[in-house]
This record gives structure tokens, sequence and C-alpha cells, in this order.
């Protein structure tokens, strides 16, 4: 055992094998036949190489078919005419179309230089005022010499007495370029209204300005449909702008629960003032004739009528009637209900005879209705107290305020400005107290809609009637109604 360790140690420490000297013999594989001729020139290897190469040309020469000649070339025009002006459009031309490729065209023999390039002889841009901008300046910025630019606005402003509306767009032309480096006004044309059209131009005396009349219709449009999925989208479906929508909905609204009283089956039918070119450019008026053809229930029909200077929605129904309508006497959310309660100061149930709104002190109050203020002044556990009388037996009441301002004996609107939110008398914080009374009762105000009253008669109710008549008239558009 011990000789076999000394044995393996010998081995491990022993020094490798020398090896052997003298030259391999080398084999054919060994040959190589790609040789770069830049390197080793004139050397044995860069020799092997020529000859490599001369050897592979002679093969060739011996192969190749006798005599040689040239490749037959492809006809370098495959083109027609149409595929030609189709690379011309999308800028796939040959450089010698020149601009046509919308590139520069490099320097070759069909470039002539020229001593200097033509000017334009005239400019066309359009430009649109913006918000808080003026016309001069914009004329400036679009580059209107600077006299030019106050002169043309001076002339547009008299021309359009109530001033360019924001959004206009102007089209502007500048005629050839002067010595001086400005280009003048040629024209300037815009529309300062639907059926107006302003045109700035130049003659032998300077700038004029002319006004032309375009042909308007001013017939009212009427639009009828089925409510379907759902009357507002039924509505924007139809045609009708977001803006107579909403109008739409409201004046519906204050007779009816557009959500829950109306059904798929019942038809919406409304007018609405147009004016429109015969070019096609229109512009939407006002909702006059709001309308719904209710499947199984009563049918509400409303039109806009303005007297004595105030606009109201008038029950085409019963022709002359104002509409019952409900607004609520301030803005801010229900946060007491009508009914039996604990009082938040006596603590114990008591009921509570109206509904309470949670509003900031100092908030505006309105009458919610027409009327004549029976009472206004302090009332005890109520505050500073405004009550107001609509006829029929029903009497709104507006307690807790900071500050009176209807005056007892006052004729007040629906809408019109009464008092302002306080915490007066009995009350743990600023907010309305608002009850209403039918002969002496308190009752709900979210069941109650105050009554219509005869808004027309004689010979103004005639006239209702008659424009009624007008807008019946009407043709329609819109969803089909069959």
């Amino acid at each position: 055992m011990r000789d076999q360790w000394r044995t393996e140690a010998a081995l491990a420490v022993a020094p490798p094998l020398a090896p052997r000297f003298g030259r391999r013999k080398k084999r054919l594989r060994d040959i190589s036949l790609v040789v770069d001729l830049a390197e080793e020139p004139m050397s044995l290897r860069w020799w092997g190489g020529a000859g490599t190469l001369s050897a592979l040309f002679a093969l060739v020469a011996v192969i190749a078919p006798a005599p040689f000649e040239p490749l037959p070339a492809t006809p370098i025009d495959r083109v027609g005419s149409q595929e030609a002006r189709q690379y011309r459009d999308i800028a796939i031309a040959p450089l010698a179309s020149g601009s046509e490729t919308g590139v520069r065209m490099a320097a070759n023999s069909l470039v002539q230089p020229l001593s200097e390039a033509p000017d334009r002889p005239f400019v066309e841009m359009f430009a649109r005022l913006g918000a808080g901008d003026s016309v001069g300046r914009m004329l400036s910025r679009n580059g209107v010499p600077y006299a030019e630019a106050s002169e043309a606005a001076r002339l547009i402003a008299a021309a359009v007495p109530g001033g360019v509306k924001t959004g206009t767009s102007f089209s502007i032309r500048l005629g050839q370029r002067s010595p001086s480096g400005l280009r003048p006004i040629e024209r300037i044309m815009f529309r300062a209204g639907l059926d107006t059209t302003v045109t700035l131009s130049r003659d032998a005396e300077g700038l004029k300005v002319r006004i032309s009349k375009v042909a308007v219709d001013n017939r009212p449009l009427r639009i009828r449909g089925r409510v379907g999925d759902g009357l507002y989208w039924a509505l924007r479906a139809s045609g009708v702008s977001p803006q107579a929508a909403g109008e739409y909905l409201r004046a519906i609204g204050g007779q009816i629960d557009v959500g829950g009283a109306i059904g798929p089956n019942d038809r919406f039918d409304l007018i609405v003032a147009n004016r429109r070119t015969d070019s096609g450019e229109s512009q939407e008026g006002p909702l006059l004739y709001a309308a719904i053809e209710r499947f199984g229930g009563a049918n509400v029909r409303l039109m806009k009528w303005t007297l004595n200077g105030r606009t109201d929605w008038v029950d085409a129904n019963g022709a002359g009637r104002q509409v019952a309508t409900n607004i609520w006497p301030v803005a801010g959310r229900i946060t007491s209900g009508f009914g039996l309660r604990v009082h938040p100061i006596l603590r114990f149930a008591r009921m509570h005879r109206g509904i309470d709104f949670g509003a900031g002190y100092g908030a505006p109050i309105v009458a919610a209705a027409d009327g004549q203020v029976s009472s206004s002044g302090w009332s005890g556990g109520y505050g500073r107290q405004v009550r107001i009388a609509h006829g029929g037996g029903m009497v709104t009441s507006y307690s807790h305020m900071s500050r009176l301002v209807a005056e007892q004996g006052s004729f007040v609107r629906q809408g019109q400005l009464i008092g302002y939110v306080g915490s007066s008398g009995l009350s743990t914080g600023p907010h309305l107290h608002y009850e209403v009374h039918r002969n002496g009762t308190a009752v709900n105000p979210l069941s109650v809609r105050l009554g219509s009253r005869a808004l027309l008669e004689g010979p103004e109710l005639d006239r209702f009637k008659a424009h009624l008549a007008k807008l019946m008239a009407i043709g329609s558009r819109g969803a089909p109604t069959g």
C-alpha cells in the first residue's frame, strides 16, 4: 500500500511529456482554397490563391455558352398612366418629376438654377377669432399690416354693431407683396350671423365693406317619436339637441313623473324654433311646444307663451291656463321630511308639518308659486316667517329666515326673492322650514302641486289659440308614428 502511494505521488508531480519534434504530414483537407490576395502579397500562399482564381476563370470560360451576349433587359416603363398618376399623388415618383414628389429635387442635368425665386402673387388663409381676442390683433398675427388691420377692424365694427362672436371663422386673402415686404388686404370674408355675410374688399378707393343677406327658412321644426327604452335617449336619437331635450324634460317633469309615469309606448311631441339656409346650415332656437301622448294616461300639452314680459308654460289642453308647477324655494337637500318625528330640541314626538331644507346661512329663498304675501314678520318658534296665499285655499310658509325681503300685502311671482336662510326662532342651525297648507290643514309638500289658474282671456286667449293652431299645422320628422 505504501509503494502504491509513492507511485501516485510521483506521477502527480512529474512534468508533462515533451512534444515530439518534426512536421506532421499534410493532408488534402489542410489545403485552403479561400485566399485573401490582399494579404502576404507575392508569398507562396498568395501565389496559390492567384492560381486557384485563374483556374476558376478558365473553368467558366470552358463551360460558358458561346458567344457572350448581354442579358435581356426588362422594359423600363411598365406603369400605365393611371398608375403613374396615383404614384405622383402619393409622392412616389422619379426625381425628374421635381416638386410633384413633395421633396426637394437633387441637383442633376435637369436642374437649372434660378437667380431669384418668384414670389407668390397672393396668400389665402383661414383664421378663427378666439375668446378675449380682437379682430385687429387676429389680423395682425396673420400677416396683415398693422395700419390695415386697424382700418379693417374699424370697418367691421361699424358693419357689425353687436360685435363679432367668438369662434367666427375668417377667410383672408392677401395680395402681392409690396417693396416694403408687406402684403395688402385683397379680401376678408366671414359670417356675421346665419343670414348675414360680411365681405371686406379693396377697390381703387381703398377698403370697402359689403353686407350680403342669405335666405333663411325660419319655420319651426316639429319632432315626434316613440319613447321606447328611455325618453331622453329617444329624444336624442330623433335629432333633438341636449339643450332642447333638457328643457323638454323640465317642462314635462313639472306635470308628471318622467321617471315612472311614462311608458315605452308613449309618444313625445315637441316643436323648437329653427333657422336654416339652403346650404344646410342651421341654428336651433328655444323650445316652443312640449307634449307627450300617454298610453292609458292623460296627455300633457304645453305651449310657451309670453305675457307682460314674462314667459310661462301654458296648458294647451285647457287653453289659457297657467300650468301647475312647483319649484323648490331654496337650493338645498331635504334634511327632514313631513310626518311624526322626535323634535331635535323639545326631545319628544311631534308632528313635523313641513319639510326642512339644509342650506347655508344667507342662501336666497324664493316663492314656490305666484301669490300674495299674507304675512311677513316674527312668528314665535318659526322665527322670521313669510306666508304666501296662492288662491284656492293654498298657502305656503317659509320659516327661520335670517332676513325678510317680501312685504306683507305685496304680490310675488314664482321664483321671486322673498328672504334669506337663517336660524331664527326654535332652530338648531341654518335651514328653511317649508310648509304647504290646503284650507288651513298642513299637507305634505311633496304630494302637492299648486293649482293652475286662468292666465289668458279675451283677445289674448284668441291669439294663444291661433298660435297653437299654427304650431299644430307644422309637419314632423324623426321616429315613425305608425
